[in-house]
């Protein structure tokens, strides 16, 4: 059975990704449940830094302005790091991976989309960060481009706020 595609429909175009559910299902599972339950909808990225990552999915960047964006967690609180051994997949150019606080189980709604090779974020390499990467960017590369190419503020904030209008899950 294919993985499901979900449709992100930002301010500054569409991008289409794969969610790895086969080899990521808790962590692809809770996106999916997030981005079917309209979460995600409305809000906008919180922080972009050029040639390394956009990240997304702060229930306080609905005021895109906010200073807690970037603070927040689901209604479902946090979930189990997954760290499979038949699925280390590498934080490379266009992979969505789970954000979290840096301590153990601490991932929850954020994500980011990587924009460089950042592999020594990947739960496999030496080092304190371990970040697991659940899905890819199939279609929509400029528009991932645009948005990290958004002007920014010392708090990696963009000045123009850049909105996730809706995602739409595809099973």
């Amino acid at each position: 059975m294919a993985n499901p595609t979900a449709t992100l429909e930002t301010s500054l175009g569409t991008i289409t990704v794969e969610l790895f559910q086969d080899k990521m299902p808790a962590t692809a599972g809770n996106f999916i449940k997030l981005a079917k339950s309209g979460f995600y909808d409305g809000l906008h990225f919180h922080r972009v830094i050029q040639n390394f990552m956009v990240q997304f999915g702060c229930p306080h960047s609905s005021d895109a302005k906010s200073p807690r964006a970037g603070t927040g967690d689901s209604p479902d609180g946090t979930i189990e790091d997954e760290f499979p051994e038949d699925a280390k997949i590498s934080n490379e150019p266009g992979t969505l991976s789970m954000a979290n606080t840096g301590r153990p189980n601490s991932g929850s709604c954020q994500f980011f989309i990587n924009t460089a090779h950042n592999d020594y974020l990947d739960w496999f390499s030496p080092g304190a960060s371990q970040h697991p990467v659940f899905g890819k960017v199939t279609d929509g590369a400029d528009v991932l481009e645009s948005i990290q190419s958004t002007a920014t503020d010392s708090s990696d904030r963009p000045l123009e706020p850049v909105q996730m209008v809706k995602i739409t899950v595809n099973e």
